[in-house]
């Protein structure tokens, strides 16, 4: 079989008119010719890092939406799954993934839970570590969000980051804002790679001591124009990633749209294009076509590198998306879940006053971190939530066990009625809720219940609910109908007056204790600095 148009040659960093010949899945030639279509060819996108329970539906729905955008290769750590259903969870994955062709590369969760402050369905410990690196399908160590834990050489951290060495596997990396003494401490430990950097001076450091930068823009965070000119410092150094990609925004691009961005901005095209494939392949050993003869036949064909859109993508020398379907289908998928609680009440949630002043989580637009103020109470035997100072209280429902809700209090989120909920809270997917009244905060967080999982919104008019019946974080619906309804959603709690750009997202993360400041578990109020519990009254 042969392709022809303007070949995007990475190696020879320079494109021509060419045709490629390819025959069971490799490429076996490929040459210059005078004359060919006015369309580019270049290897297929690598995500080098990317939660897939994010998008909120299964791999290979995943795949369906991904291979539009010119995906080829993932690489993704499986452990909000893992979090869930522990290795039951992460085999799923590897299963389902197993069912379409786009090349997914596991990662063996290393910190499930991510702490010891919260109730997580699961616990992967470093025995099952050394079982899945056991495993072909698991190439590398997930990232180590422990980074406290590597740098004082906690025993369970050391033994995981041993077995990842005997395993002759790569060691991902987590660590916001690590600097100094305590970054050489991490980096020695033999960690290949952090996503989590804000500044091109974080991001020096880091490469200054061995470590490559994956630069991410996904739904949470976005750190693509702070570290795009690492493209022409570093450019060996960097891959672009996702790592957490709602399904709103998977339906609209991937990785593609990081490359059309940072082409429009004028960066090299080659440092680009190396930094959205070539790196990722190379450093996780994936396994995927760089267009070279003797690689697999794995390119996409596009219009224009400065918008990228795809005509189409090919994986082992078959086409999976034509310019407008995608030639494969997601299957079927057994859904597994575990949900083990009952119905909250009312008087479950209710806060008596303890004190003069309390202590009040702030969330921000757009931001994982959040702040810590302290407020009055006021004079009333109960604390309630206070709209007209953007003053609402936070639910926490552990979802393992029937233990009783923690209560907490958040500024940011600016509802004027109603409440909502979702199991989508990292890194544990227990409960999470917001609301104005008790009575719409209960109602919201037993629809999810009723669910087995998913995201509710309950206003003064309505109620309504997606339903996420995989391990409570994923649908096996397909990205454009989940997108939908999570948009529906979204839009219903923004008429309740959350000026948040995407509430769901920003709440799915308050019970994130591994980035400051103050997080709520289903274990009570958490300060992210001092590592440590905090009462809720601060006096």
């Amino acid at each position: 079989m042969k392709i022809s148009g303007k070949i995007v040659d990475l190696h020879k960093r320079k494109i021509y008119t060419g045709e490629i010949s390819f025959m069971g899945g490799t490429i076996t030639a490929i040459k210059e010719v005078e004359s060919a279509p006015d369309l580019f060819i270049m290897p297929g996108l690598t995500d080098a890092h990317v939660h897939i329970e994010s998008s909120m539906v299964t791999p290979s729905q995943f795949a369906v939406a991904a291979v539009r955008h010119g995906t080829v290769a993932v690489v993704s750590d499986p452990h909000e799954i893992a979090n869930v259903m522990g290795v039951e969870g992460i085999n799923f994955m590897l299963d389902n993934a197993a069912s379409v062709p786009v090349k997914f590369s596991f990662g063996a969760p290393s910190c499930v839970p991510a702490t010891s402050f919260e109730s997580s369905g699961a616990v992967i410990g470093p025995e099952e570590v050394r079982k899945l690196l056991l495993d072909k399908r698991i190439n590398y160590l997930a990232e180590m969000m422990n980074f406290p834990g590597v740098i004082y050489g906690d025993e369970v951290v050391t033994a995981k980051l041993k077995i990842a060495h005997n395993a002759g596997v790569v060691i991902d990396g987590h660590a916001p804002g690590l600097t100094g003494g305590d970054l050489v401490k991490y980096a020695a430990a033999g960690i290949s790679t952090d996503h989590e950097c804000s500044t091109i001076e974080e991001a020096l450091e880091k490469i200054s001591l061995g470590m490559n930068i994956l630069i991410r823009e996904g739904s949470a965070a976005k750190n693509l124009n702070a570290l795009a000119s690492l493209l022409e410092s570093h450019p060996d150094r960097v891959m672009l990633c996702s790592d957490d990609l709602h399904p709103e925004m998977l339906e609209r691009g991937h990785i593609n749209l990081l490359v059309a961005r940072l082409v429009n901005k004028e960066y090299d095209l080659f440092n680009i294009l190396r930094a959205a494939s070539v790196n990722a392949a190379v450093h996780y050993s994936l396994g995927s076509g760089l267009l070279r003869v003797g690689d697999k036949a794995d390119f996409i064909v596009v219009d224009d590198p400065g918008s990228m859109k795809v005509m189409q993508t090919w994986i082992d020398g078959i086409m999976v998306f034509d310019g407008s379907r995608t030639l494969f289908d997601a299957g079927i998928v057994s859904k597994i879940n575990k949900f083990n609680c009952n119905h909250i009440l009312t008087d479950e949630i209710e806060v008596k006053n303890g004190g003069a002043t309390m202590r009040v989580i702030t969330a921000q637009n757009g931001e994982l971190l959040t702040g810590s103020v302290i407020v009055e109470t006021g004079n009333e035997p109960l604390v309630h939530s206070r709209p007209d100072e953007d003053i609402l209280k936070i639910v926490v429902k552990e979802r393992y066990n029937d233990a009783p809700p923690s209560i907490g209090f958040i500024r940011g989120f600016r509802l004027k009625q109603g409440a909502m909920a979702t199991s989508v809270a990292h890194d544990s997917h227990n409960i999470i809720a917001v609301g104005v009244s008790d009575e719409d905060i209960v109602k919201a967080v037993n629809m999810v219940v009723d669910a087995g999982g998913g995201m509710a919104v309950v206003s003064e008019q309505d109620s309504e609910l997606l339903p996420l019946p995989v391990a409570g974080i994923m649908s096996d619906m397909p990205v454009s109908a989940i997108a939908e309804s999570y948009l529906r959603l979204t839009e219903a709690v923004k008429r309740q007056g959350s000026s948040l750009d995407a509430p769901f997202m920003t709440l799915s993360f308050m019970a994130l204790l591994v980035i400051p400041e103050l997080k709520l578990s289903d274990k009570g109020l958490f300060d992210g600095k001092s590592f440590r519990f905090v009462p809720l009254f601060a006096e």
